[in-house]
């Protein structure tokens, strides 16, 4: 079992980002274990497991500020890493609102994304 203090999700619908992004997060030394939807990871057993969610807003089904908005109800306190093609600063300003650690605009650099984690993933 992946350790629960580092491990992070990803949940985006775009296979070549699910391919490409955890590459880079074994990198940074991460464990991480990709989902292609919502509903997917919220029936695993990651919910409890994860440390991170590095999560697209804009998914078929269950988007990512629903999702966000159902842990929450479901009382999961995982910090999340929003990444998003969306150029829209009022989506972007509402999820932070709602508590996400940060919003990512696709294309990011690895700096940027290793910044959004070690904020995560530091101890506080």
């Amino acid at each position: 079992m992946p350790d629960k203090r580092l491990l992070v999700c990803l949940i985006d619908d775009d296979e070549s980002v699910r391919e490409s992004l955890p590459d880079l997060l074994n990198e940074f030394g991460y464990p991480v274990r990709t989902f292609s939807s919502a509903s997917e990871f919220l029936a695993s057993e990651a919910p409890d497991q994860t440390r991170c969610l590095l999560l697209d807003i804009a998914m078929p089904g269950m988007n990512g500020i629903e999702l966000q908005a159902e842990l929450k109800r479901l009382d999961k306190r995982i910090p999340i890493i929003f990444i998003s093609a969306t150029q829209d600063e009022a989506v972007r300003a509402r999820v932070i609102e709602r508590g996400a650690a940060a919003c990512l605009t696709k294309p990011f650099s690895d700096t940027a994304l290793l910044e959004a984690l070690r904020l995560v993933m530091t101890p506080h």
